[in-house]
């Protein structure tokens, strides 16, 4: 299984414009392209930073569905009032769900940089470490990770029930991920917290 995910620096009055945008027009042309399979959504309305990520079958079919996709995705940066989109893909190399996700559902996302030819290492170690830590936490509800072989950058994304949740968990989940950065040699990149405005990626258990 595969991802693409697309970045945009909405404006703050155009952040509900985009999400409707991408509910009701995106998410149904995506499901028409052959091997997409579903679309998230997370947006932090205080930065204005949104990501849209697309699921399929397999890289063939992302990157054969590209002429299709690229204009969808334009017409929805536009609808955020973004800036040009920042498009990265991915392997989904896990993805595990408690339950599926409910409205105020919130996600911490962290940016990592595993050694070059470590990727295996870093996904160990999420499955086996860091993934049974994050479970325990109150209102755990879904946690996957995203690869990007050729870059050395991996995306880890733990989807909590609600922002109480997501709050408490700030001094635990920061131990667990300082403890599997140590174990898998990887650099921590970057932390965001984002609503989860659509979940609908649809990918099936991969843990």
């Amino acid at each position: 299984m595969h991802a693409r995910s697309t970045t945009v620096h909405a404006h703050r009055d155009s952040i509900d414009a985009g999400i409707a945008h991408l509910r009701d027009e995106v998410l149904p042309a995506l499901l028409d392209v052959d091997g997409c399979i579903g679309l998230s959504l997370l947006i932090n309305r205080e930065s204005g930073r949104c990501i849209a990520t697309s699921s399929w079958q397999s890289e063939e079919a992302m990157h054969a569905g590209e002429d299709l996709v690229r204009p969808i995705r334009e017409r929805a940066s536009e609808s955020f009032g973004g800036a040009r989109p920042q498009v990265d893909e991915w392997e989904i190399a896990v993805l595990h769900r408690d339950h599926q996700a409910h409205d105020g559902a919130c996600v911490r996302v962290t940016w990592m940089r595993f050694r070059p030819g470590q990727a295996d290492r870093g996904i160990e170690t999420f499955k086996t470490s860091a993934l049974p830590a994050a479970e325990l936490l109150d209102g755990f509800c879904s946690a996957s990770l995203l690869v990007d072989r050729e870059s050395s950058i991996a995306v880890s994304s733990v989807t909590y029930d609600s922002t109480e949740t997501l709050r408490r968990s700030v001094e635990r989940a920061e131990s667990i991920r300082a403890s599997a950065a140590r174990e898998a040699d990887l650099e921590i990149l970057d932390v965001g917290e984002f609503e989860l405005a659509l979940a609908h990626l649809r990918v099936p258990e991969m843990a």
